[in-house]
């Protein structure tokens, strides 16, 4: 298959899963060895697409962006307790990413692992729609500081792939009593420094391996995963605020049985 139509089929995978709580780095790693891709080339490209998808939270949500910087400036007390809430939340996985690095890097080519993951996790959303006691809040900043990093340690679960970092995040939040929408917000917004750190330091791992037809491809895949994102996230939280996270929930329990039937047939 052509590298740049398997470019645009990753950015599209990207794109659709990356802010659903389905792990979108699993469905890569699935989609790769489904269509007989070598995980070791795409490994790092799938990291590399993410900030395409992140692109679509900063259009989104640009007025939210623009206040809190201009509230910084005024020292306004909602916009520093944003930024502080998503700085807790973030410094868990920077600390737990340097150090493990490696071996997550090891998991990155693993579907079996991928597999398994979805379906517990989506054992996991179901067992949490069911017992979470929420209350409504008024956005990220009405967040308080212990639980913004309880919800970043939670976030590092999703270092397992298949887990899922906005699963992760949402359901951590939700366990500790935020409400649906504010979760998921919660989860966009760490999706930001959480991924384009993680983009960064791949790239820089390999650097040396990366030549000037897979920046290109990266690109490519990149622009796709952004366009689609754009969409996604809209219907996902119109998806949400009607019917909860329990049809992500079935989806990834029957998609896991799936690929474990088929992986472990092959």
């Amino acid at each position: 298959m052509d590298s740049y139509l398997t470019a645009i089929i990753l950015g599209i995978v990207e794109g659709l899963t990356e802010f659903l709580p389905v792990s979108s780095t699993g469905h890569l790693i699935l989609a790769t060895e489904l269509l007989g891709f070598d995980p070791s080339r795409w490994a790092v490209f799938n990291i590399a697409i993410q900030p395409g998808a992140i692109l679509a939270i900063v259009v989104l949500y640009w007025r939210l962006f623009m206040d809190v910087l201009f509230g910084l400036f005024r020292l306004d007390p909602a916009a520093l307790r944003f930024v502080r809430n998503l700085l807790l939340a973030f410094i868990p996985a920077v600390v737990i990413g340097l150090a493990f690095g490696d071996a997550i890097d090891a998991l990155l080519e693993n579907a079996v692992v991928v597999a398994w993951a979805l379906v517990v996790g989506g054992i996991a959303i179901l067992i949490v729609e069911r017992l979470a006691r929420t209350k409504d809040m008024e956005g990220v900043a009405s967040v308080g500081a212990g639980t913004s990093a309880a919800v970043g340690l939670v976030q590092c679960l999703a270092m397992i792939p298949g887990i899922s970092r906005s699963g992760a995040t949402i359901l951590g939040a939700m366990s500790f009593g935020v409400d649906r929408k504010t979760a998921a917000e919660f989860s966009f917004f760490l999706a930001i420094p959480t991924l384009v750190g993680a983009t960064v330091l791949q790239l820089f791992k390999h650097r040396d391996a990366i030549s000037t037809d897979d920046l290109g491809l990266i690109g490519v895949g990149a622009v796709v995963s952004f366009v689609v994102a754009m969409a996604v996230i809209k219907l996902f939280l119109a998806v949400v605020t009607r019917h909860g996270f329990a049809p992500f929930a079935w989806y990834r329990i029957v998609a896991g049985a799936a690929a474990l039937v088929w992986l472990y047939s092959i």
